[in-house]
């Protein structure tokens, strides 16, 4: 059982909030409340040349849609705030002091084009240039580890820019754990000198990150697996300050739905689907990205999909409440590889929904949609379509075209069932039919199928001989619910009209 749970969703404001983003922060929720725990959100900005403006407020909104709301953050319950990194970023300069004066930081000076001097060196002889143990104090490099403190104070005071680097240890095999993949071991000597606080004022995310957790109180920090290159840093940030490290739990990938490579907006654009809880319009370019509330998916089967993404509950199980994923969540049973993202299970899942709503509650989204239409029709009508229909919808704005013909009499007519179905001798079989229909008291389904059955059976004719025309007439195609369910809705004059703009226009 854990205790005093903390977890943080610390998205970057760049852009919208892919999907697995959205999957980290559902994993970060589910764990918060199967514990009873906080889920905070932190805005980590601390890349201003990529900062979106309306970035922070997409992120919060898109949790709201997704019903997985944050406990802390800007603006709510500011116990450990604030919660925008650029709103403390003086706070990161005195940590950045600390591991000066301890020894577990240096000043750098080195400029860009010096560097890049180094790099290029080491390229023409086959080599990689890493900024660490094996240079850093040899006198090539210009940082505080090799310059008299009297040097270094004089170019600060200069105004010559530098950068704090991270003095990683040499010669030790770091022993790390992660509540999904179990022990990591990795050699210290392979690791860089990491940027830790920049020229511009501003940390990086490996110095933020790290403060931020520890203030915040952070136990457990569940993220992606591109974080996870960075975790030996983090983990040697926690020994250099003295501090507990959180729990580490690295997510798999969500992958293209071929299988290879990280699921991309070009690989929704390419094949028809969002990658982004909401819909997004880019303030520069002004383009507009789709997303899954504006396609018709249901909140609840959005997150249901998500969260079989690199979760399974041990069972057959998959349609889950959200209470009941908070109950069955296990980072135990978060898988190491990827998971392939399936754009039609992501439909099913919404269908599957579908079936679960009230279909007094699907009316209601149903209304707006025939308004738009121009159709004025009664509630309770609309809710007998709505009926007759959800079952072979998968989004509600699917019933438009499930059920035109409810509402409007057909003025074209399928060609091929057509062509099939309506024979020479078909006019005058339905000119029989309205004659049957018209006869007819009881209107009720079952009767009229009843009368109109005991009529094909007493013709000593197929049954797809008048079924199949009837249909055609009534709906325009071969599709839709119960044929006498149909007719039934739509009563016994507009059924005979029906019948007779078929035989004149077919």
């Amino acid at each position: 059982m854990e205790s005093n749970v903390r977890v943080r969703f610390a998205p970057s404001p760049t852009g919208p909030l892919h999907i697995g983003g959205v999957r980290t922060a559902l994993y970060n929720y589910l764990f918060a409340k199967k514990y009873n725990g906080t889920f905070v959100l932190r805005i980590e900005d601390t890349d201003q040349t990529r900062y979106v403006a309306n970035a922070e407020q997409y992120i919060i909104d898109a949790l709201d849609w997704c019903n997985i709301p944050f406990d802390e953050g800007p603006g709510k319950n500011e116990k450990f705030g604030p919660y925008r990194q650029s709103e403390r970023k003086e706070l990161y300069k005195e940590y950045a002091d600390i591991l000066i004066k301890t020894g577990w930081a240096y000043y750098a000076f080195d400029t860009a084009e010096q560097l890049d001097g180094h790099r290029k060196g080491h390229e023409a002889e086959g080599k990689t240039f890493i900024y660490n143990w094996h240079n850093r104090e040899k006198g090539r490099l210009v940082n505080s580890l090799v310059l008299s403190d009297e040097e270094v104070q004089a170019k600060i005071s200069a105004g010559e820019n530098y950068v704090i680097r991270f003095k990683t240890p040499q010669d030790e095999i770091l022993q790390m754990e992660d509540e999904i993949r179990g022990n990591i071991k990795i050699d210290t000597n392979t690791l860089d000198d990491k940027i830790l606080f920049k020229g511009d004022g501003m940390p990086t995310y490996h110095l933020a990150n790290i403060v931020d957790d520890h203030l915040m109180e952070i136990s457990h920090v569940i993220r992606g697996e591109e974080w996870l290159p960075s975790m030996p840093l983090h983990v040697l940030l926690y020994r250099a300050f003295g501090w507990d490290a959180p729990k580490f739990a690295h997510l798999p990938l969500i992958l293209k739905p071929v299988g290879k490579g990280k699921l991309s907006k070009r690989d929704g654009d390419k094949l028809g689907f969002p990658v982004f809880p909401l819909e997004y319009t880019n303030e520069v370019s002004g383009d507009v990205s789709r997303g899954y509330k504006e396609d018709g998916y249901f909140a609840d089967a959005f997150i249901n999909m998500l969260s079989f993404l690199g979760w399974n509950p041990g069972t057959e199980q998959e349609i889950f409440s959200l209470e009941g994923l908070i109950e069955a969540f296990d980072l135990k049973r978060v898988s190491k590889s990827g998971a392939k993202f399936s754009p039609d299970k992501t439909k099913w899942f919404n269908q599957q929904y579908m079936q679960t709503k009230s279909d007094a509650a699907l009316t209601e989204l149903f209304l707006p949609i025939l308004l738009e239409k121009g159709i004025t029709t009664t509630k309770e009508y609309a809710l007998k379509v709505v009926t007759a229909i959800k079952e072979r919808a998968v989004f509600v704005n699917d019933f438009w075209d499930l059920s035109s013909f409810f509402f409007e009499t057909p003025t074209e007519y399928d060609a091929k069932a057509s062509k099939k179905n309506w024979k020479e001798g078909t006019p005058d079989l339905m000119n029989e039919l309205i004659n049957v229909i018209s006869s007819i008291e009881d209107f009720s389904s079952d009767n009229t199928e009843k009368e109109v059955k005991e009529w094909i059976s007493g013709k000593e004719i197929g049954f797809g001989k008048v079924m199949q025309p009837l249909r055609l007439s009534l709906v325009g195609k071969l599709a839709g619910p119960h044929l006498f369910d149909i007719i039934a809705m739509i009563g016994k004059e507009e059924t005979i009209k029906r019948l007779q703009n078929a035989i004149s226009k077919i």
